[in-house]
């Protein structure tokens, strides 16, 4: 069930985002280049306000687009920025010796994780194309070889299933398509989601939800958590308390509430955008 419930958010912001995004992307080069291209619904939105006397608004419209090009650029170029600048910072701190001994143990021959010399506990998975879990000293002296097994198990499903891209590209779609209220909600329940996913596959992994329980229990009591500058699916800061809720009763589902106003407010410009794409292709 939680499966298609991260799917169906992930297709519709992806979805939504895309459409938008692809038309504003062409705008912006038919403006720089000089092209003509003929069913762009932001010309077409140009050329309804000239049609009503509402040729100045046609300065906002290019305002919105510029404006959401260019944080999109610079979010994507601060993610990869920040994450190359903390990549080299974990390369400095890597332990060669346990994390060998921990990919030998976890990693099924493969380079999938990196144990770094730190005090505090720590345990996220980033990247993008080749994700690696990322697990500190501290976080091995804190916990028992059953805890960090259920906690490198819950970190492999992130890694598996390249969710620091899918919540990246959520939460980029959220950022900059702020007048889609939806996309925001969808942002926050698919982490919530995948974190759930990742719990689940973690008690299959151990049949028991003990060892998991326990460790995001140590986590919380020591840990204060500071979000980094770059996307990561992290163990212990996010979605506690429907986590505890589902370990201690994994047969419950959350009941989700759709939110009515943000909903009607999305599919009011939805539409509009779409009236819009058929008015384009009618006037062809």
């Amino acid at each position: 069930m939680y499966k298609r419930q991260s799917n169906i958010m992930l297709l519709v912001s992806l979805v939504i985002s895309g459409a938008i995004f692809l038309q504003m992307g062409l705008y912006f080069i038919s403006k720089v280049a000089g092209w003509s291209i003929r069913y762009n619904l932001v010309a077409v939105c140009h050329g309804w306000m000239k049609t009503f006397g509402l040729s100045s608004l046609g300065y906002v419209l290019d305002i919105l687009v510029i404006y959401t090009l260019f944080i999109t650029l610079w979010k994507i170029g601060s993610q990869f920025y920040h994450a190359v600048r903390m990549k080299k910072r974990f390369e400095q701190y890597r332990e060669i010796r346990l994390t060998n001994d921990m990919n030998r143990t976890y990693g099924e021959g493969q380079d999938a994780c990196i144990v770094i010399s730190h005090p505090m506990p720590l345990a996220i998975t980033m990247g993008f194309i080749r994700p690696k879990i990322v697990i500190s000293t501290g976080l091995m002296n804190l916990l028992t070889n059953e805890e960090l097994h259920a906690v490198i198990s819950h970190e492999m499903y992130h890694k598996e299933h390249r969710d620091p891209l899918n919540i990246f590209l959520m939460a980029l779609c959220s950022s900059t398509m702020w007048y889609i209220p939806i996309l925001k909600w969808c942002n926050q329940n698919f982490r919530i989601v995948k974190e759930l996913l990742a719990d689940e596959y973690a008690i299959e992994k151990q049949q028991t939800s003990v060892n998991l329980g326990s460790a995001l229990l140590k986590m919380l009591k020591v840990s204060k958590y500071e979000k980094m500058p770059f996307a990561y699916a992290s163990f212990a800061d996010t979605s506690v308390n429907y986590r505890i809720d589902y370990m201690l009763n994994p047969l419950a589902e959350i009941e989700w509430k759709l939110p009515v106003k943000s909903m009607l407010l999305s599919l009011t410009i939805f539409s509009l955008i779409c009236a819009l794409f058929i008015y384009a292709l009618v006037l062809a």
